[in-house]
């Protein structure tokens, strides 16, 4: 009887590989949200500018959030395949006593790159900033553009 009440009990110094595992995975979280804030603990400020990429058959469209920001505020660049879209985000400065209770918005430079599927036509290129939106348009190469194959008939 003795010896069926100490395996009913809890077992002070053994611990089960499932709990072993699930400390580990708790570390690896840890340590993965730690690289998402920084080496030394500032806030990550997010992916910005926010982007939508669509495309129809004549052109590739780039969208970007860009609230408060003028479009000689920008540098845009394309390459090949590529949109490259930099700047720098400018806050007002709030009073140094200023204790925040959230903090998401920040200042800084930025850089997005953008991939293309295929070859664009640089030289056609256009940008428009409006209403905190800034849309590229960035029309296909003739290359890139879908053709219409007819199968002839013998």
């Amino acid at each position: 009887m003795l010896l069926r009440r100490a395996s009913d009990g809890p077992m002070w110094g053994w611990r089960s590989p499932f709990a072993e595992l699930e400390r580990m995975r708790r570390q690896m979280d840890w340590l993965s949200s730690g690289l998402s804030r920084g080496l030394v603990g500032e806030s990550a400020a997010g992916v910005f500018p926010m982007m939508n990429v669509t495309e129809d058959k004549e052109a590739y469209f780039v969208r970007a959030e860009l609230p408060g920001l003028k479009a000689d505020e920008l540098d845009i660049s394309v390459t090949g395949d590529t949109l490259s879209i930099s700047g720098e985000r400018k806050l007002s400065v709030e009073d140094e006593k200023a204790q925040y209770h959230r903090r998401e918005r920040d200042a800084g430079r930025f850089s997005r790159i953008v991939s293309l599927p295929a070859q664009i036509n640089t030289d056609k290129v256009e940008a428009r900033c409006a209403d905190g939106i800034l849309t590229v348009t960035l029309p296909k190469a003739e290359s890139a553009k879908p053709r219409q194959i007819v199968a002839k008939s013998s």
